[in-house]
């Protein structure tokens, strides 16, 4: 971001910041959604009403495929897609389509690897805290957490009475983040 102007660096932060709310936002419901998650949580509700308006009229073109909610993927697809193009038109002045394909489907990736990690570390701080009861996100973050974690706990048991399998789940993901990385760079 060096040799971009003033204006085009506050247009890159814009971008950035704009388009990866709503893509975590989608997300972060299309996870939930695959954990089969509660969606009467006031999170759940706050990111079905965000997501709701746009999501709703996909879904009448585009079934969902068992319990992965086609729609979701290609709205959070088709998002970060704009946003890699746009980025490109703004730092190098062109959009790059055969590369914006390709670098989208990393960044939705690495965006997805992400809100596990952060899902994870939420989840540690919480229980460490102590505040797990009666905080309307512990479950969610269960839910979120428990596909990633359940194979984990089969093998890693636990240490006295610490549960190392989020530690081993954070490594896992962020050797995956460096394989999405270095795939998709």
């Amino acid at each position: 971001m060096q040799g971009l102007s003033l204006g085009s660096q506050i247009a890159v932060f814009l971008v950035e910041v704009l388009f990866s709310l709503y893509i975590i936002a989608v997300v972060i419901r299309l996870l939930l959604g695959f954990a089969r998650a509660s969606f009467h949580n006031p999170l759940s509700q706050f990111l079905v009403k965000v997501t709701n308006p746009v999501l709703l009229p996909l879904r009448r073109f585009i079934p969902a495929i068992g319990s992965i909610d086609t729609s979701a993927v290609l709205l959070a697809y088709g998002l970060t897609l704009v946003k890699i193009s746009l980025l490109f038109l703004i730092s190098r002045g062109a959009i790059m389509f055969p590369e914006s394909l390709f670098v989208a489907l990393g960044d939705l990736l690495k965006t997805i690897i992400w809100v596990y990690i952060i899902a994870l570390i939420l989840q540690a701080v919480i229980s460490w805290v102590g505040s797990a009861q009666g905080n309307p996100v512990s479950p969610l973050i269960n839910s979120l957490t428990n596909p990633i974690l359940r194979p984990i706990r089969k093998v890693v048991p636990l240490v006295g009475m610490m549960d190392l399998s989020p530690l081993f789940a954070i490594l896992g993901l962020n050797i995956l983040l460096i394989i999405v990385q270095n795939l998709f760079h």
